[in-house]
C-alpha cells in the first residue's frame, strides 16, 4: 500500500533533485521486494526525473546492460521499462547508440506524467484531500524554509 508519505517524498524530489548519475549506478533507486514490478519502478523513476528537469531531451540514459548490472536485475526487465516508454513517447531509440529522452509538449506529457506518478496513490486508497493537503504542507514548508 502505498501512504501518504510517498505522496510527499515523490513532490519533494521533484522540487530538490538537482543532479543524476547518468551511468545508472546513483540514479535509480530499486525495491526488490516491492510489489511494484521492478520495469515500473524504472519508468516511474524515469519519468520523475524528466518531470523534476533531471532529464532532459536528448540526455541518453545509462545502457540496458549498464543499469541491469549496476543494479543486479535482469537486462529484460531495463529493456522492458525502456520500450513502455518508447511506446508512450518519453524516450526513443537509436539503434547502437542508446537511449534518448524525447522531446516532452508541456502541457498534455506534463498532465500525463504526473498523472501516472498519482493513479496509484489514488488506487492505494488516498484521497484527493490527503494528496492536497500533503502537497500544501510541503510547499508551505519551503516557503518557511526560504524565510
Amino acid at each position: 500500500m502505498i501512504s501518504l508519505l510517498t505522496c510527499i517524498d515523490f513532490v519533494h524530489t521533484l522540487k530538490t533533485v538537482n543532479t543524476v548519475n547518468t551511468d545508472g549506478g546513483d540514479m535509480f533507486l530499486i525495491r526488490i521486494q516491492s510489489k511494484e514490478p521492478i520495469y515500473e519502478q524504472i519508468q516511474s523513476q524515469i519519468l520523475r526525473f524528466i518531470e523534476a528537469g533531471v532529464l532532459s531531451p536528448g540526455d541518453r540514459l545509462p545502457s540496458v546492460r549498464q543499469l541491469a548490472s549496476d543494479n543486479g536485475i535482469n537486462p529484460n526487465t531495463v529493456a522492458r521499462a525502456y520500450a513502455k516508454l518508447e511506446e508512450n513517447g518519453y524516450v526513443y531509440n537509436l539503434p547502437k547508440k542508446g537511449v534518448y529522452v524525447a522531446e516532452i509538449s508541456s502541457g498534455t506529457e506534463k498532465k500525463k506524467t504526473i498523472l501516472h506518478v498519482l493513479r496509484p496513490l489514488k488506487e492505494s486508497g488516498i484521497t484527493k484531500e490527503e494528496m492536497l493537503e500533503a502537497v500544501s504542507d510541503l510547499y508551505q514548508e519551503e516557503e518557511h524554509a526560504e524565510n
